[in-house]
Formats: C-alpha cells, sequence, structure tokens
C-alpha cells in the first residue's frame, strides 16, 4: 500500500517515512535507509511539515526521520553514521529540548539499538467531508440530443459547417459526404 502511495505522490515524505519503519519491522534495513533519506530530502530544508490540511492529524518533524534514519544506521552496524545523524537531529530539534536525543546518543555510544519513531498508530488520512462529496461524478456534457432538420427531403447526416440553404430542397455538397 505505501509503494502505491509514494507512486502517486513521489514527495509525499509521510509516505516514505512510514514505508521506512514498515521496512525496518521487515529487517529490510537498507530499503528503510533509502526511505528515511527520501523523507527527509522531500521535507526540503523544513523543519516540518503539517498534514492536517491532507487530512492525517500528523505532523513530521525533521529531527524524528532523521532519528528513524539513525535508528536504520544502527541495524546495519553504522554506528559512526548514526552517531552523526543524531548530532544533526539535535539541530533539527525545536526549542533546544533535546532530552531524546541525548539518549539516542548515550544508546549508539553503548551500541545499542534504538526504535524508530512512526506516525502515531491508528492515525489515517481522513479528507474533509467537503472534499470527498465533490468526487462524485459529474456531467458537463449534458444529455446527448437528436437533432433533425425541418427541411423535408434532407437526408444528409454528419458534422459540418453551417452553410446558406437553397429554397426548396437541400441538397448537400459533394465532399461533405466523405
Amino acid at each position: 500500500a505505501f509503494d502505491k502511495t509514494v507512486a502517486k505522490d513521489k514527495s509525499l515524505a509521510v509516505g516514505f517515512f512510514q514505508r521506512g519503519f514498515v521496512h525496518v519491522q521487515l529487517e529490510m534495513y537498507e530499503e528503510a535507509l533509502s526511505d528515511y533519506h527520501l523523507a527527509f530530502s522531500h521535507l526540503r530544508q523544513n523543519p516540518f511539515i503539517d498534514y492536517k490540511q491532507l487530512g492525517l492529524r500528523h505532523i513530521l518533524y525533521a529531527w524524528e526521520v532523521l532519528y528513524s534514519t539513525a535508528a536504520a544506521q544502527c541495524r546495519l552496524q553504522q554506528w559512526q553514521e548514526a552517531r552523526a545523524t543524531l548530532e544533526k537531529a539535535v539541530v533539527w530539534r525545536p526549542e533546544g529540548r533535546t532530552a531524546i536525543l541525548d539518549l539516542a546518543l548515550e544508546r549508539v555510544q553503548d551500541r545499542l539499538f534504538l526504535e524508530p519513531m512512526q506516525v502515531p498508530p491508528g492515525e489515517f488520512f481522513r479528507p474533509r467531508k467537503k472534499e470527498v462529496e465533490q468526487l462524485d461524478s459529474k456531467d458537463f456534457l449534458g444529455k446527448p440530443k437528436v437533432i433533425s432538420s425541418i427541411i423535408p427531403n434532407d437526408e444528409y447526416i454528419g458534422f459540418e459547417p453551417l452553410r446558406p440553404q437553397k429554397q426548396g430542397f437541400y441538397e448537400p455538397r459533394a465532399d461533405a459526404l466523405r
């Protein structure tokens, strides 16, 4: 499902973030690391993305993505890279509250695995009712109508531009019959 989601929206950072978490759970650590890198790059140097406008009651923070990246690096035994990633996450953490990251740095120093962060369980994209109602099919063309000629002997059927009518009997041009 996440593969289909990110295929439809290649810049959906939260989709890559969630797929990265699933890859960690499935012990596909290199794929998880790749997804976390994509999620961070799709944040486009922003400290967070608020997905409430799209119907997901979640804010994806850059430091959470970096923390999860470090968790995947720990699973791959890349301890130095994990430490560097966590130090980068400290810079992205808002208001200097770095207790979680300080604890994570200690765990990496002791070569203990980190658990990746995830979107809270039970949070799903739920578009607003107003947006879903607009998804009903609309008939922009209207109903088809049969139009017949008022000229009694007119047997022409087809499309061509209007042209002047002759008195009495209407004869279509030879090139219009092709």
